[in-house]
């Protein structure tokens, strides 16, 4: 029987860390779905789910956790389904405006407000393109409860600031 994990992986970037990973989940016929691995200050963080079967969970795990390390930790959570009966559609939405401390804190608590589930959050710093102004930039990919609008999302968004500019989208 198929087994889905989730496995977090958190340290120092060095060359060969993805190749470690993926021999493990290789060695014991796990098969890579979906990931996610960004570099940081130096600082390499991932996430993947790989979908194995289940008489071959603890093996992997045990090969994976041999790769721990004082720079390098691994965590392995064993997913049943990934499907949240709860949201209906999902909303796709850019964000840009002068950035200042608190915009993920207050965009989050605004959402949270309505119940909605943030699925995926990118961001970043940009410059202005005719200044020296700081720039907040986010892709963010919202889950929505079937009574929950994009017009309910903007206007709570809208709130957090006059000059968060939104660009609204919903996709399938």
């Amino acid at each position: 029987m198929q087994s889905s994990l989730i496995i977090t992986i958190l340290g120092t970037d060095r060359a060969g860390l993805v190749k470690s990973i993926s021999e493990a989940v290789n060695n014991h016929h796990g098969n890579w779905q979906v990931s996610r691995m960004v570099r940081m200050s130096g600082q390499f963080a991932g996430l993947a789910h790989v979908s194995i079967d289940a008489s071959h969970i603890e093996a992997l795990t045990q090969e994976l956790l041999t790769l721990q390390n004082d720079d390098l930790q691994i965590l392995i959570k064993h997913s049943e389904s990934d499907d949240d009966a709860s949201t209906r559609k999902t909303l796709s939405l850019e964000l840009l405006g002068p950035d200042r401390a608190g915009i993920i804190h207050d965009l989050s608590k605004q959402l949270t407000a309505l119940n909605v589930n943030i699925e995926k959050l990118e961001s970043e710093q940009r410059a202005a393109p005719m200044s020296n102004e700081v720039l907040f930039y986010a892709e963010v990919t919202l889950g929505l409860p079937e009574d929950v609008t994009e017009n309910d999302v903007q206007k709570a968004i809208e709130e957090v600031s006059d000059s968060l500019m939104v660009d609204v989208s919903f996709s399938a």
